[in-house]
């Protein structure tokens, strides 16, 4: 099955703004505002699953500090989170629920280097199985890790308030109606997440200024 387009560059970014602009009026004002997106690419892999879940409900400054104590302890790979400890682990920072994701993550075995010929559905499907890991986190790892042109995390709620402002809607819409809204976005939807991030951090200090 095709992967579809792969959001490598900058100016693969820039094509989807370009498509979006002139698709949808709405999106063309946003990127009005925002100026050029971010290209938002990231290694794909164990690691970043592990971030991940290690970033969950918590700061970002925690789950940085977090994060760094298992880099320097070594614990960042499949393996070496299977031999640690649970003490070891809460030693870094890792809450027992996490430990328990972590481990869940490291016995998953999952074929990373498939992942990056399957297709967006396939994805999401093998890495919800695993203990810990959402649609929501499935979605951004196959956006930002993969590279795909045309996923949006619909469950995300600065896109949900991004949409809502943008579109003038008299609600957040939740995820089914966004997943919905996105429908016209494709083949670009990955970029139209980019565009209502951006955007929602314009409009929010737009907000702070009033």
């Amino acid at each position: 099955m095709s992967v579809g387009r792969i959001i490598e560059t900058p100016d693969c970014v820039a094509e989807g703004a370009d498509w979006l602009a002139a698709a949808c009026p709405r999106m063309a004002y946003a990127m009005r505002q925002t100026g050029p997106l971010p290209l938002r690419r990231r290694p794909d892999g164990f690691a970043e699953l592990l971030s991940a879940i290690v970033s969950q409900q918590v700061s970002v400054a925690s789950a940085n500090a977090i994060w760094k104590r298992l880099q320097d302890a070594k614990l960042t790979g499949p393996r070496k989170i299977m031999w640690a400890t649970d003490e070891d682990l809460r030693a870094a920072g890792l809450s027992r629920q996490k430990i328990r994701y972590a481990k869940a993550l490291a016995e998953a075995n999952i074929d990373f280097k498939a992942l990056r010929n399957a297709s967006d559905d396939e994805v999401v499907d093998i890495l919800t199985q695993v203990s810990g890991i959402g649609v929501w986190t499935a979605e951004i790892y196959a956006m930002f890790s993969l590279g795909r042109a045309d996923v949006i995390a619909p469950g995300d709620l600065a896109l949900q308030e991004a949409a809502r402002i943008l579109y003038d809607l008299p609600e957040r819409p939740k995820d089914k109606e966004l997943r919905k809204m996105a429908e016209a976005w494709s083949p670009w939807r990955s970029v139209a997440a980019r565009v209502l991030w951006a955007y929602y951090r314009v409009a929010k200090s737009r907000e702070g200024i009033r």
